[in-house]
């Protein structure tokens, strides 16, 4: 290597020999201020990139309530089993059922019907004239 024209070189130029030695005496401070942006990085992909706290907050409320709708789905499902059970195997389920929805009655039996609220009624179409 030359060092004359490396001298040369430099006497030429001292702004970037200046440059070079305000970069070697604040290293220090350069390498703590690139830490920081990588760790205020980091810190925001924790929480907010996908997988981060927030979305893990949101899939947790979601797991909760997708819990709560299979227990509450599992009741029903029990519910209606039992059910079923009765009307294959129970005389008076059986009974009650076919009373109920079929409007069946004992002999000497009277089986009253009450009309349904005209909210439940279906729309009345176009009368004739």
């Amino acid at each position: 290597m030359d060092w004359e024209r490396l001298a040369d070189f430099l006497a030429q130029h001292r702004l970037l020999l200046r440059a070079g030695e305000w970069i070697y005496e604040s290293r220090r401070k350069l390498a703590t201020a690139v830490m920081s942006v990588l760790v205020m990085m980091l810190a925001y992909h924790v929480v907010f990139a996908a997988n981060g706290m927030v979305a893990y907050q949101r899939k947790r409320a979601e797991h909760r309530k997708l819990q709560q709708d299979i227990g509450r789905v599992q009741l029903e499902n029990d519910r209606i089993s039992q059910r079923v059970r009765e009307l294959k195997s129970d005389p008076r389920a059986i009974e009650r059922e076919a009373r109920e929805q079929l409007k069946y009655a004992r002999p000497g039996e009277v089986v009253y019907i009450s009309p349904e609220p005209k909210s439940q009624r279906p729309a009345a179409s176009a009368q004739k004239r």
